[in-house]
């Protein structure tokens, strides 16, 4: 498994992204920083289609991430107007890369966490999650937009057997296609000893919310990255599927990013290796 690891100055945060046993890369992510204002964005994406429409996808995604907040409509914006219209953008931007495709059409999930001060919001669509805990408590967890979950809801399953149901990978919302996505959202004040775990379905298929919240409150994000992903790539076997991970811990009770820093690791691992 390849490594490059860079750190700057920020908030305790760790991502990674690993190929797993798939022939390409369809998940990417982004951590975006601004310590003049307190601020941060977190962004995963995992893409959909074949023919290279995957890759395409999520890293449409990303790139409408980073515009959107190099323009900085975040600072005028009430977070959950930011992220929404982020994910119609994202939306945007996959039906015009569509064009481009003699076959495959893009599709992507997207999960992101804008976090100002205190104040936290997100949104996602598709099965991309977002774990947020207090401690060694859940205090929630974004719910899927995938036939299996519905199937969850009215009682035909239970927890444990929705990450190998064999229609959990049919989502009924994602970014891409004919129709404008419907966007989830959510609102929290942000308290000290709180983490955040946003993962997609190749990771939280694998760990259970329990192993996430206990890397998510390790001290060292990076080691914890790691082992994550690799526990998440040994149980996904050789036909495992794409992982990526982004841990975020608060620090003391009156600023976020106070003593932290930032630890952003790729990992890109040839298939069957």
């Amino acid at each position: 498994m390849d490594t490059c690891i860079e750190s700057c100055h920020g908030p305790q945060v760790a991502s990674g992204r690993a190929r797993g046993g798939r022939a390409t890369q369809q998940d990417e992510l982004v951590c975006l920083h601004d310590p003049g204002e307190d601020a941060r964005l977190l962004v995963l994406a995992d893409g959909m289609g074949g023919d290279g429409a995957g890759e395409l996808a999520s890293a449409g995604v990303i790139q409408v991430a980073r515009q959107l907040w190099q323009q900085g409509g975040w600072r005028e914006q009430p977070g959950a107007l930011f992220l929404e219209a982020l994910c119609q953008d994202a939306h945007t931007e996959l039906r015009r890369r569509g064009e481009r495709l003699a076959s495959g059409e893009p599709h992507s999930t997207v999960v992101a966490l804008l976090i100002r001060g205190r104040r936290v919001c997100w949104a996602h669509v598709g099965d991309s999650r977002l774990y947020r805990f207090q401690g060694e408590r859940l205090l929630g967890c974004t719910e899927d937009h995938s036939v299996a979950q519905l199937k969850l809801r009215r009682g035909e399953l239970v927890h444990e057997q929705l990450a190998d149901d064999p229609d959990q990978h049919k989502l009924l919302r994602g970014l891409g296609g004919p129709q404008p996505p419907q966007v989830d959202h959510g609102c929290a004040t942000l308290r000290a000893g709180q983490t955040f775990a946003l993962c997609s379905d190749g990771v939280w298929e694998r760990l259970s919310a329990r192993e996430l919240g206990c890397y998510a409150r390790r001290r060292d994000q990076s080691a914890a990255m790691h082992e994550a992903l690799t526990l998440a790539l040994q149980r996904g076997g050789e036909q495992g599927d794409n992982v990526a991970l982004i841990l975020a811990r608060a620090g003391g009770a009156r600023r976020w990013w106070r003593g932290g820093r930032l630890w952003s690791a790729v990992f890109d691992r040839a298939a069957g290796r």
